[in-house]
């Protein structure tokens, strides 16, 4: 918990209670305006979402307001309150620490206050405590929150409520998480009318938006905090650039400036992109200082907790000198602010980027300071893109998620649940209670009763089948009546779904922490493989556990989990067209254009450096058959789409077969026909027109579809992944999904949940939003086709990403060696 300290602030009508103030005096600190104005606020009864830079103090804004709120009312009987505050974190390593520092706040204060957490990982016996009373205040998370109200007696549990306050709430907005809290909240203000609901953000641009959808809608306070200080983003440039890089080959080769940037600093926080790039960079800090091993740490969510929280408590005893992490730890884990932060690799948008550097100066008037170190060199655009938007205040927005039936049908089932021992819900108080989210606002009737039709019958095509029937109608009013039903439900609840994880343990010893299942099963007993800074030794896998022990070959493979896949944002996609216009008209000013431009010369002489207002196509001719590189500056997501709708279109006008590869500039199309395009064609290709309908057609879509079907099948009660100690692995939960999507499209064609995956491989998978806005602007820019001699520094990345994804006897990393010093002769030629 940051100090909240600052200028005084000026006199408000709120009175607040002498502890609070005194406790603020104690530490010497004062009370920033923004606090008070949300004490009063809360006080007066109002919600709302409280917007500041991390370490400004609106953990204590949030807090406070509620302790404040109750001093004010409550009589000191020495009573030990019920439920008074509940506090919910996206993240349960977020859930220690908090509870730790609001708990050791309370008893400062003197208030006879229980604080607790409930997790995953909180102890079944202290959850059954629980269940009988809550403390004073709860830190939980959403999914803990819904299985709360599964239970019979949760309107006993909350029935003292006074504030809610919903941290890190930019993290949950746009996603089926957030929409499942959004239905959480609305049940807790039905039962309490009078509930007050706070969120803590930072670094977001749609703030109106993300309040509304936090209080449903109703009116709520915007609370800005104070101005953040100073944000000093660099960039480290390495001594030699080559003209043609490609995306990671610097990799780990720039370990030892690094190196250099961790001995002038007393503590650092180096942030990784992937979990994957956390363990190669971990493992390559300790090689170039072996006597760095007890003062070099590694972070990351799949790790064992109790190594995270060890990691954790030597970061806030000032024990290390170095943590790499990941987004583990960018977030509202509390510690001392180190002196400065690393980002390796792009940061892909600028939100992320000042999120990560507010955790150096992490507190009030002090200056935050990220080092970015590129892993080619194309990323130092990108770095000097992200320090153009951030310094001018443009960060991106989070559209907030709507109508998600699958979230809905979970949450049904989750109400019919927790009221059956009471004689059900009713259908219209529920329909009500589920329409004042902003996720279901304009929730269709014919959408909500096929949802009640779909927990109750299991829709037309499933009917026939009793366990699809996990829902009791009668009268009006919905029941759970099979306590099977209601057993498989809690413990199936919650909308974060992944590939099955798989435990590491040791073959003597405890467990290390989980990698995919689909990593492990690319693995023979024998291989070697590095996780958790060290190289292990795979011996056996037996029910979902993977035995290893400390490896003696240096031969290894490293876990690759999902969602590395990271696309750079609309923001910095806008910024990095404007600084290449400027190379284009000779500016370097930017000290990371100065740096490359080498590069972007050799671009502009051999092809051409594309204004903002104008798209490039290059076409080259090589051994492989004729090339087309498209440049939109769209996101790697939304390439994959265009690449697909372009080679389609194109294929329909000359027969021609295309490879083709994506990145975060562009794509590239490869054929071995003998064909031309024309500038007219490739216009046509480009066209927004009928843009759904020949998507839909270009793809695969019933196989992707398939695939999205996957998790709405698994969050709607669908596919049960198995009990304990039996899951099921994902190919499975895979098979299982797909035979039920083959059911409902071939017997029920009208199904919503399969529309609904449709919709998410277009708006999710390949970011149909930006797609449409590239067509859109592509449609008003002039066509520059021009046919360079050889692979110019833009497209050589493209040309790399599709080498390396091919199957060959030949390493691939030889043949773009090879090429590189090709390219390279040439250039200087």
């Amino acid at each position: 918990m940051s100090d909240g300290g600052g200028r005084p602030a000026p006199e408000t009508a709120h009175a607040v209670d002498a502890r609070i103030e005194g406790w603020f005096a104690d530490r010497g600190w004062q009370i920033f305006d923004f606090q008070r104005e949300t004490w009063a606020a809360c006080a007066a009864g109002e919600s709302g979402l409280i917007h500041a830079p991390t370490g400004t103090g609106k953990t204590l804004a949030a807090w406070f307001a509620a302790v404040g709120d109750w001093l004010n009312r409550a009589e000191d009987d020495g009573i030990t309150p019920g439920l008074t505050v509940l506090w919910i974190t996206p993240l349960r390593a977020l859930a220690a620490d908090t509870t730790a520092h609001l708990a050791a706040s309370a008893a400062e204060l003197g208030l006879n206050w229980t604080v607790e957490r409930r997790t995953g990982d909180t102890a079944s016996s202290v959850k059954a405590r629980q269940r009988r009373r809550l403390p004073s205040a709860l830190v939980t998370t959403p999914e803990s929150l819904a299985l709360l109200l599964s239970y019979a007696e949760h309107e006993r549990l909350f029935a003292s409520l006074d504030v809610v306050v919903v941290d890190e709430w930019h993290e949950l907005l746009s996603t089926k998480r957030g929409v499942a809290l959004e239905l959480c909240l609305a049940r807790l203000r039905a039962l309490r009318p009078g509930l007050r609901t706070w969120g803590l953000s930072a670094t977001l641009a749609n703030l109106e938006q993300a309040r509304d959808a936090l209080t449903g809608g109703a009116p709520g306070r915007l609370v800005r905090g104070m101005t953040p200080a100073a944000t000093h983003i660099d960039a480290l440039v390495p001594e030699t650039i080559e003209r043609f890089p490609w995306a990671g080959h610097l990799g780990t080769r720039l370990v030892q400036p690094v190196i250099e940037a961790l001995e002038a600093a007393e503590s650092t926080l180096l942030f990784t992109n992937t979990r994957a790039q956390a363990e190669l960079w971990h493992q390559a800090i300790l090689r170039a200082r072996p006597d760095w091993l007890a003062r070099v740490a590694l972070h990351h969510g799949s790790l064992d907790r109790a190594l995270r929280e060890r990691v954790e408590a030597m970061i806030a005893d000032g024990q290390l000198a170095c943590v790499v992490a990941t987004s583990s730890l960018d977030l509202g884990v509390d510690f001392s602010p180190v002196d400065q932060v690393i980002q390796i690799g792009s940061p892909k948008g600028v939100a992320r980027l000042l999120q990560r550097a507010g955790r150096s100066g992490h507190r009030p008037g002090v200056a935050s300071r990220i080092l970015c170190v590129p892993t080619h060199a194309f990323e130092l655009v990108e770095i000097a893109a992200a320090r153009r938007k951030a310094l001018a205040g443009e960060i991106e927005a989070r559209e907030p998620l709507t109508g998600a039936l699958d979230v809905l049908a979970q949450h049904i089932v989750t109400r019919a649940l927790g009221s059956s021992a009471r004689g059900g819900v009713s259908e219209q108080a529920l329909h009500a209670e589920v329409t004042a989210t902003l996720a279901y606002r304009d929730l269709g009737d014919a959408a909500w009763q096929w949802t009640l039709d779909f927990v109750t019958r299991g829709g037309t095509a499933l009917s026939a089948y009793p366990e699809f029937r996990r829902v009791d109608r009668v009268d009006g009013r919905l029941t759970v009546g099979d306590r099977r039903i209601a057993r498989r439900h809690r413990m199936t609840m919650g909308t974060i779904t992944s590939d099955a994880a798989m435990s590491v343990k040791w073959l003597k010893g405890g467990r290390i922490g989980t990698v995919e299942e689909r990593f492990i099963a690319q693995l023979t007993p024998g291989d070697v493989f590095l996780f958790s800074g060290r190289l292990l030794e795979l011996v056996r896998v037996r029910e979902l556990t993977a035995y290893v022990r400390a490896a003696r070959r240096r031969k290894r493979h490293v876990p690759r989990w999902a969602g590395g896949r990271l696309a750079i944002s609309g923001t910095l996609a806008d910024a990095i067209r404007g600084l290449i216009e400027q190379a284009r008209d000779g500016d370097y000013r930017e000290p990371e254009l100065a740096a490359i431009r080498g590069l972007l010369e050799v671009q502009r002489q051999w092809s051409a450096l594309p204004g903002a207002d104008e798209l490039l196509v290059e076409h080259v001719t090589s051994r492989e058959g004729r090339h087309w590189f498209f440049y939109p500056f769209a996101g790697r997501l939304a390439h994959e789409g265009l690449s697909a709708l372009v080679a389609w279109r194109l294929a329909r006008m000359h027969a021609a077969t295309f490879r083709f590869s994506v990145n975060d500039y562009g794509f590239e199309l490869v054929t071995r026909s003998r064909v031309e395009f024309s500038a007219a064609e490739l216009r046509a290709a480009l066209s927004s027109e009928n843009l759904i309908d020949d998507l839909l057609a270009c793809l695969n879509a019933a196989e992707l579809s398939k695939r999205a079907f996957r998790d709405i099948a698994r969050i709607a009660g669908l596919v049960f992944p198995g009990y304990p100690g039996s899951h099921k692995s994902a190919r499975q939960v895979q098979a299982s999904s797909g035979l039920v999507y083959d059911v409902l499209a071939r017997y029920d064609a009208d199904n919503l949940l399969l529309d609904q995956a449709r919709r998410e491989v277009l708006e999710r998978e390949l970011e149909l939003g930006r797609l449409r806005g590239a067509l859109d602007r592509i449609d008003g820019q002039s066509l520059r086709l021009v046919s360079p001699r050889r692979l110019t520094p833009m497209g050589f990345p493209l040309w790399v990403e599709r080498v390396a994804s091919q199957v060959s006897n030949e390493s691939w990393r030889d043949r773009v060696e090879r090429m590189t010093v090709q390219l390279e002769k040439a250039a200087d030629r």
